[in-house]
């Protein structure tokens, strides 16, 4: 599973010169802790958080501002981390975990700004029932996409771990059922045992 999957592509963003007050609105009814901040090409070029209104307050109250902030272009963080939306949800809970961050904003190679992952997406892609996982593969995967027999692949669930067994006619047929069902929500890994009708041998590791 990638970033891509499970990312939130409807991504609310504010601009350099929207005032502190719109984005602290903005963030309190959509209920959101962070803000992308983009310039008129969708580039994304800060992030404003609930830590920089903290920061902005502390500064406040120690009166060690010079001069009022009234602008997101004053306060964000430019300093961002991002992700593409390519990697996989693995690697992308690993950034969030050793940079300490609760969001990845999703960019393509030119920093233009696709969606965001959270925490949260990270953790939902852990919660959908082995059953369903195994049904959205036979009918979904297998019938509808590959058009395969049913009959001639087993497919089990067990806590996201995936396994096909049974015959499948190429390497090639082994290798794209594999990575469709690793894109799958709820799906942590793949255990590819396919073989073609007259071998003995695994199609694919």
């Amino acid at each position: 599973m990638r970033v891509v999957d499970v990312m939130t592509s409807d991504v609310i963003t504010v601009r350099p010169g929207t005032t502190i007050t719109e984005a602290a609105r903005l963030m309190f009814r959509n209920r959101i802790s962070g803000l992308p901040v983009c310039d008129d090409e969708a580039t994304l070029i800060g992030m404003i958080t609930e830590a920089d209104f903290l920061r902005l307050e502390v500064a406040r109250h120690n009166e060690t501002m010079m001069d009022a902030v009234e602008t997101v272009g004053q306060v964000m963080t430019q300093d961002v981390t991002t992700i593409a939306p390519g990697v996989a949800l693995a690697d992308a809970a690993r950034v969030m975990v050793y940079e300490d961050i609760n969001r990845l904003p999703v960019v393509d190679a030119d920093s233009r700004m696709l969606g965001i992952i959270s925490r949260l997406d990270v953790v939902a892609a852990f919660t959908r029932p082995d059953d369903v996982v195994e049904d959205e593969i036979r009918e979904d995967v297998l019938r509808r996409i590959m058009g395969v027999d049913l009959d001639a692949i087993d497919v089990t669930v067990a806590s996201g771990l995936v396994t096909l067994t049974g015959t499948i006619g190429t390497r090639a047929e082994a290798a794209l059922l594999e990575e469709l069902v690793r894109r799958l929500d709820g799906v942590l890994r793949v255990d590819n045992q396919l073989v073609p009708p007259s071998s003995g041998d695994r199609v694919a590791e």
